[in-house]
Order: C-alpha cells, then sequence, then structure tokens
C-alpha cells in the first residue's frame, strides 16, 4: 500500500471512530469521493506574509504611454502589487475587472487565464497582488447600505475568481466614509486577514475631517496601509501648520506626521510616488529623496528643514505609481527603493 492510500485509509478510520463517539457520521465519511476544498489564495491570511516594510507597485491594466508589462513581469523587488484599476457597473458598488483589451493587444496578447496564472506566479515568488478598485477615471460609488454589501460581494468573488489577496480603494471622485467603511468590514469579515489598502489623494488626508482619514481610522484594525499620493496636488499643510510645496522631502515627512499624529499606527502609512516624471504633474523627485524621508521618519536623520516629533521606526515604506512608469524609466525606482527598506529599522 503506499504512502497516500494508508493516508486515506488511516483518515477514513478516523472518521469511523469520530462516528462512534457521536462527532461525525461514519457512512457519510466514506462515501465522500471529493476530497476537501482548498480555500482559494484571496481566502487566506495575507496581510500577515507582508513584511515589515513593503514597496507596493500599481500596474496598469491599460496603456497610455508607459512600457506595457505582464504581471508576471514585475520585478520581485515589488512586495505589493496593485492591479489597477477594478472597475464600476451599472450596480451601484459593484466592483468589475477584466484585463484591459489595449493591454492585451500590446502585450500581442493577454488572456484571463494568463493573467491569473500569472497572479500565482507571483504568489509562488512571496509577492502579494491585490485589485486596486476605482482610479482617476473610475465612478464607484458606495453612498448607502445595499451598495456597501454590492462592493463586499464583488470584490470578494473577484478575489475568489482571479487569486487576489485583497483590495486597495482609490476612489478619486467621492467617497463616504461611513459607507465605506462597512463595505471593507462586510469584505473582511468573508476573508479575516486580506490585504486591505487605501491610496487618498493628499487632499483626502490633510484633516481629521478629511473622507480619507476618517475612512482609515474607522476601519484601522483591519487596514494594512494607506499608500497616500503625493503628486498632482498643490501645496500642503503639514501637521506643524506649514505649508510645503510637492517635490520636496518637507512635503513628504510632514504631511506623513499629519497621519500618524491623527492616530495611524507607522506601519499603516507610506509614501507614493510617481516613478518618473512623466507618471504625473508634478511631485517626482529623485528616489534619493523618498529614502531621505523614509530615514527621517523611521530616525529622525537625513530631515530637511522639517524634523517629525517623533522616530516611527515601523514607517511602512513606499509606493509608486505606477511598475509599468518605472519599467519604462529603467526599474530606477523599484532599484533604488527596495534595497534601502532593508537598512530601515
Amino acid at each position: 500500500m503506499s504512502r497516500c492510500a494508508r493516508h486515506r485509509l488511516l483518515a477514513l478510520l478516523s472518521a469511523c471512530a469520530a462516528a462512534v463517539l457521536g462527532l461525525s457520521a461514519c457512512g457519510t465519511a466514506l462515501s465522500t469521493a471529493n476530497p476537501p476544498v482548498t480555500p482559494s489564495r484571496g481566502q487566506r491570511m495575507t496581510a500577515a506574509a507582508l513584511p515589515a516594510h513593503v514597496l507596493t507597485g500599481y500596474w496598469q491594466d491599460f496603456t497610455n504611454g508607459a512600457k506595457p508589462v505582464r504581471l508576471s513581469a514585475v520585478p520581485t523587488t515589488y512586495n505589493l502589487v496593485a492591479v489597477s484599476f477594478g472597475t464600476a457597473t451599472g450596480t451601484a458598488g459593484q466592483v468589475a475587472f477584466s484585463v484591459g483589451p489595449d493591454l492585451a493587444k500590446a502585450l500581442g496578447g493577454y488572456t484571463k487565464a494568463q493573467f491569473t496564472q500569472d497572479i500565482q506566479t507571483l504568489h509562488s515568488r512571496g509577492q502579494e497582488v491585490v485589485l486596486s478598485a476605482g482610479g482617476a477615471d473610475g465612478t464607484i460609488t458606495v453612498n448607502d447600505p445595499t451598495a456597501a454589501a454590492n462592493f463586499a460581494t464583488s470584490v470578494y468573488t473577484l478575489m475568489k475568481e482571479y487569486g487576489f489577496d485583497g483590495v486597495d480603494v482609490d476612489l478619486e471622485n467621492g467617497l463616504n466614509p461611513d459607507y465605506m467603511a462597512m463595505a471593507l468590514q462586510q469584505l473582511a469579515a468573508k476573508a479575516p486577514g486580506m490585504i486591505i489598502t487605501l491610496a487618498p489623494e493628499i487632499t483626502g488626508v490633510q484633516s481629521p475631517s478629511a473622507s480619507y482619514l476618517q475612512l482609515a481610522l474607522k476601519i484601522k484594525p483591519i487596514l494594512t496601509l494607506v499608500n497616500t499620493q503625493y503628486y498632482d496636488s498643490g501645496p500642503v499643510r503639514g501637521c506643524n501648520g506649514k505649508t510645503y510645496l510637492p517635490g520636496t522631502e518637507d512635503y513628504l515627512t510632514a504631511q506623513a506626521c499629519t497621519l500618524l499624529e491623527e492616530g495611524l499606527s507607522p506601519d499603516q502609512v507610506s509614501l507614493s510616488l510617481p516613478a518618473s516624471p512623466a507618471a504625473a504633474t508634478n511631485g517626482h523627485v529623485d528616489p534619493s529623496v523618498v529614502t531621505a524621508a523614509l530615514n527621517c521618519l523611521a530616525d529622525g536623520t537625513s530631515c530637511g528643514t522639517f524634523k517629525p516629533p517623533s522616530a516611527w521606526s515601523a514607517i511602512r515604506g513606499a509606493a509608486d505609481w505606477s511598475v509599468n512608469w518605472d519599467a519604462a524609466n529603467g526599474y530606477a525606482f523599484a532599484s533604488a527603493i527596495a534595497p534601502h527598506l532593508g537598512t530601515l529599522p
């Protein structure tokens, strides 16, 4: 008898023994032809699999001048990949996803089966993959309990269908923090331990009354991290009340300080930057500015004119828009940031 056959026989005998004790039905155990269903990747505890410091890359499923790349071509320097974007349907709150036809054409063909296999490839490398819902052109709205339930149900379905490890919320056309919190709490109940990230524009987290900061605090127990978009904006006010211009280290550190002083944990705060000058209208900085900002927040060194009131050694990391723009720029962002994250406390 083979090892596998012996294992199956022992399992059946154990089931029968349990039946004698009234714990299960031996007949049912003996007659079950199919093995137990293994939970999909999206149902597993994946947030805990991320390292202490994370590099996130937003991967485009459309073309816009950035370099088209298959998901499997994303370098392993990226710990977390956010597939951009899940889109709206005719049903309020519902999220849909399919590989963009323009990207598929640019790649010479990219089917759903190939994309799904690529997610498994990233998983085999230790990378996590989430679906980013919304984007600048997205029209997903979650403004009532029904829409919240639709969001949770549809995203969970996509997680199981494709193998996504969670969701990134990137609603840039209005957000109701109460009902989006409801949606994410319902989703987390369906998939405990999933990854939940937010990608607010900087105006969404500038003050306690800002919608994304309200949302982040409402879901703090289940929130993985916040990738604030430090670009495509005007001057912003830091936690010290002073105003800073995009494209400077102080702009990054003084505004990140706001999130931390308002109650987010350091391991929930990440800095999101354009991967190249072509990726945004403003905000691009040399990667050395990003690493200096991370040092400043983590241990108070390499600061500009603003020095944080505390050292937050657990500061989570950085993100870029996008993997595709980084690819077009020789992966300069990931090549500089990823190794630096390993030097943080």
